[in-house]
């Protein structure tokens, strides 16, 4: 086991609690046990969570609600005590807390002093950046916040290619960002937090696979993740879909239409350990209901609890578990079936 991974898995299981590990058995037991049944049975408290820290912006990526500024729900920052309120209802028994469902982090200023707050709750935390918002400041200040994993968006190793699906984005201002984290975790003799460069293979950068692994160990990056694409308009094909189907989502048939791998089981775990909460307090049920569609609960009138076990979620679990093939988020979804060849 590599030294960096080893790390990052004792650093996750220091901050494990009997609560926690209780919470999560109940989450686990009660997911498979409506698996058999057939029907919706929730013990517990979700495990993770995912946060919108903004809907804001500085790219304009063609497969992304933010960067299409093509929202129809409201746009905005998430503010800092609201989340703390949030937070205090559901500490005692997050495993992580992901910041991160739409937008840039870092653009709202109250972020990392919300990932310090976390941090400070002995949850272990996690977002996501494309990179272009890491100066020497912010890189201190992320150091400083105790985030504990940072993924970059790397999805290119030369600007031609890297601006084709970033549009607007900066390929060298995102890898000195990565610099600057690497220098001052070094800096200030910080093992945390574990970036990982994500690699989103799209047709026009999946033969710089290799040049992006060999990019990140020479700046001392701890980990390269590879990610499919969601496509939307993918039936009749996409420019956007990897030629090498061990890269994409979806499978392309013998008349030339598309598919995308899965099944389409009818049970989904997500639906039960987890939840998405956007930067306005409304709880949506994962991170494939981008627009929020699907509103489980707002959170500025009602308690958590009161939403995870409500009605409004039972249903939705229930309707999931007679045919998630009939919810249209679900139908261009990778959860339960396997996407790499």
């Amino acid at each position: 086991m590599k030294v960096w991974y080893l790390w990052d898995v004792l650093n996750f299981f220091s901050k494990l609690r009997l609560l926690r590990l209780w919470n999560a058995a109940q989450v686990l037991s009660s997911y498979y046990l409506s698996k058999w049944l057939a029907r919706p049975i929730q013990w517990g408290l979700p495990i993770t969570l995912s946060i919108e820290p903004t809907t804001a912006c500085n790219l304009r990526c063609p497969e992304c609600p933010s960067g299409l500024r093509a929202f129809s729900r409201p746009t905005g920052n998430l503010k800092g005590d609201f989340f703390r309120r949030i937070l205090d209802e559901l500490q005692g028994r997050l495993l992580y807390l992901i910041f991160y469902f739409q937008g840039e982090p870092y653009i709202n200023p109250q972020f990392l002093d919300m990932v310090k707050h976390a941090h400070d709750k002995g949850i272990y935390t996690i977002t996501s950046t494309n990179g272009h918002f890491l100066n020497r400041e912010n890189a201190r200040k992320t150091i400083e916040s105790g985030l504990d994993r940072l993924i970059i968006s790397v999805d290119g190793t030369t600007q031609e290619v890297y601006e084709q699906y970033r549009i607007g984005g900066k390929l060298e201002t995102v890898l000195q960002g990565a610099r600057n984290i690497i220098a001052m975790k070094k800096e200030l003799r910080s093992n945390t937090p574990h970036v990982i460069f994500q690699f989103l293979v799209v047709r026009p950068n999946e033969h710089q696979i290799s040049a992006v692994q060999a990019l990140a160990k020479e700046i001392g990056i701890d980990e390269v993740k590879l990610k499919t694409a969601q496509v939307y308009d993918y039936a009749q094909g996409n420019h956007l879909i990897p030629q090498d189907e061990r890269y994409s989502r979806y499978a392309r048939q013998a008349d030339g239409s598309y598919q995308i791998k899965n099944n389409l089981l009818n049970h989904c775990w997500k639906l039960w350990h987890s939840c998405v909460i956007t930067w306005d307090g409304v709880v949506v049920p994962c991170c494939f209901d981008k627009d929020a569609d699907y509103r489980m609960g707002d959170l500025k009138t009602t308690t958590f609890r009161e939403i995870w076990r409500g009605n409004v979620y039972g249903n939705f679990r229930s309707q999931l578990l007679k045919g998630r093939n009939q919810i249209d988020i679900c139908t261009n979804c990778t959860e339960g079936c396997k996407v790499w060849a």
